[in-house]
């Protein structure tokens, strides 16, 4: 196929041998099946901003780390250069997560590169060594529905306690491949500890994978993981190991107002009588300057 004008940096500096053909087109980026000396790999390239139907939001970029203050500087400002800034965190967000989370077992493709714009990555394939398909292009028996639930729930307590949640999991992007399921896409993956939003992102991709596969097995669209979950994460009971129930029981306990009334009191008599320390100090220096 002719190569797309992205891609020829790539080609030019001998990072790609051959464009073979384009595996997909989605909100954020075109994807290509490329050719890597004897490799076969992908090009994921991003589309530009007003392209894209993914639109970065305060939502997902609240706590991210940039190079220096005068990036930060321009990326509030909204100037040429900070959109810029700002298009070059975006994409580099994924990467750095896709390093991150490969080195914690995560499953997910393996990056090789970042050039121009383009992010070189492993091609995941299905047994027969085609691309593999979405979750959502298959039809699951209950029981197997029930088997890549647990595991996709095991790899989002992995993401969680490397410090990332995905943002934006679902059956759309997460291939099966011949190992089991991989997940991709990650630009908008937020760092757990940072944003204020994590908590309610992760239960939005957990509800996603309980909706998905609870057309298939529905006693789990009834499961309650992701508030489990961040229980024991903001707990800091959360390991790769934990063994999940389902089950979460809000603390309903109702509020000791009495107690809490006595609190505020005590704090309250507690600094009077540090204001009143204060001015008698204050009062007894005085007192000591003039009869000098």
């Amino acid at each position: 196929m002719k190569t797309p004008k992205r891609l020829e940096p790539l080609i030019e500096d001998g990072l790609v041998d051959e464009v073979i053909r384009q595996l997909m087109s989605g909100k954020e980026a075109t994807v290509y099946v490329v050719r890597c000396g004897e490799d076969i790999r992908c090009a994921k390239v991003y589309k530009e901003a007003n392209k894209r139907s993914f639109r970065q939001s305060v939502d997902y970029t609240e706590g991210r780390k940039v190079k220096s203050s005068r990036q930060a500087r321009a990326m509030a400002k909204g100037s040429k250069y900070g959109k810029q800034a700002q298009e070059e965190a975006w994409q580099s967000a994924e990467v750095d997560a896709l390093y991150r989370l490969a080195a914690a077992g995560v499953k997910v493709p393996k990056p090789y590169n970042f050039y121009e714009g383009v992010l070189l990555m492993e091609l995941v394939t299905d047994a027969s060594g085609n691309a593999a398909p979405r979750l959502n292009d298959i039809v699951f028996s209950a029981a197997d529905a029930r088997k890549y639930h647990h595991v996709l729930l095991k790899e989002v307590v992995r993401m969680l306690c490397a410090g990332i949640v995905h943002g934006d999991l679902s059956e759309f992007n997460i291939l099966l491949g011949s190992e089991g399921p991989v997940i991709i896409d990650l630009p908008q993956a937020v760092d757990a500890a940072g944003n204020n939003h994590a908590s309610t992102m992760l239960e939005r991709d957990v509800g996603n994978l309980s909706a998905f596969f609870g057309r298939f097995a529905a006693e789990l669209l009834t499961t309650q993981y992701a508030k489990e979950i961040w229980a024991l994460y903001s707990q800091g009971l959360l390991s790769e190991d934990t063994e999940l129930t389902g089950r979460f029981k809000q603390d309903t306990k109702p509020v000791d107002l009495k107690s809490v009334i006595r609190v505020i009191d005590a704090a309250r008599d507690e600094e009077v009588a540090r204001q009143v320390r204060i001015a008698e100090a204050g009062a007894t220096g005085l007192q000591k300057h003039r009869s000098r």
